[in-house]
């Protein structure tokens, strides 16, 4: 019993001595490292009383201490690295469903949306309009977004009451397009309220276009390689 509680005593004060030397930035500790290490203090704290309170030896005393350090630290360490894993757990999504969009946050804490090139060389996103999925296709060629027939139906608007009397140039050659406003276009974690767009003609646009006038509402975009990435 009292090896164990030695025991418990040196690995918490090696621990404190470990966080408080290095630092969690690599630096002096600041106000979130104290709090990170009082709250693995309490962890350690309730178990340690549960390990002395059991009356186990020394050798399943130290299995058992080791096994819920072990948890505590994978739980102190997924809440530190938690935009990471969320960042991680993005780019596995968007592998598995083409056109997914990134989101994270820059060094400057801007929400950054990052889009993958399609085998075709267009970048492909899966936008929401009004709340309702939309596939988009990128293109700066486009002065204002625009709808196809079907996406503006799934966006709670009728199509067969809009008056198309604007004239816009699609892959087909010239189309008539009507004009309307969403209540919300969201691009990854990026939204934009009460921006106008188009609606084409029934068949005369085979994919939605996400245009300039939504791209020019953001605070930047670039593109490297085979990622467009897109700046609130």
């Amino acid at each position: 019993m009292r090896g164990l509680a030695i025991l418990v005593a040196v690995l918490t004060a090696a621990g404190a001595v470990a966080w408080f030397g290095f630092g969690a930035n690599g630096g002096a500790p600041d106000g979130d490292d104290v709090m990170r290490l009082i709250y693995l203090g309490l962890i350690l704290a309730l178990v340690s009383s549960g390990l002395l309170g059991s009356g186990i030896g020394l050798g399943n005393g130290l299995r058992s201490f080791a096994i819920w350090a072990a948890i505590a630290i994978a739980l102190v360490g997924g809440y530190q690295y938690r935009y990471e894993l969320q960042d991680i757990a993005s780019r596995l999504t968007a592998g598995l469903i083409p056109g997914s969009p990134i989101s994270n946050r820059d060094a400057e804490g801007r929400i950054a949306v990052v889009l993958d090139r399609m085998g075709d060389g267009h970048f492909f996103v899966r936008a929401e309009v009004n709340g309702a999925l939309t596939p988009m296709i990128v293109d700066t060629g486009a002065t204002t977004t625009v709808l196809t027939s079907a996406d503006a139906r799934r966006a709670g608007f009728d199509p067969s009451s809009l008056s198309y009397t604007l004239p816009v140039m699609t892959a087909n050659g010239t189309a008539r397009a009507a004009r309307v406003t969403v209540g919300e276009l969201k691009v990854g974690d990026i939204a934009r309220q009460g921006q106008e767009v188009m609606v084409a003609e029934e068949g005369r646009l085979a994919a939605s276009l996400l245009g300039m006038n939504f791209l020019s509402s953001l605070s930047g975009f670039d593109v490297r390689g085979d990622r467009l990435t897109l700046y609130d």
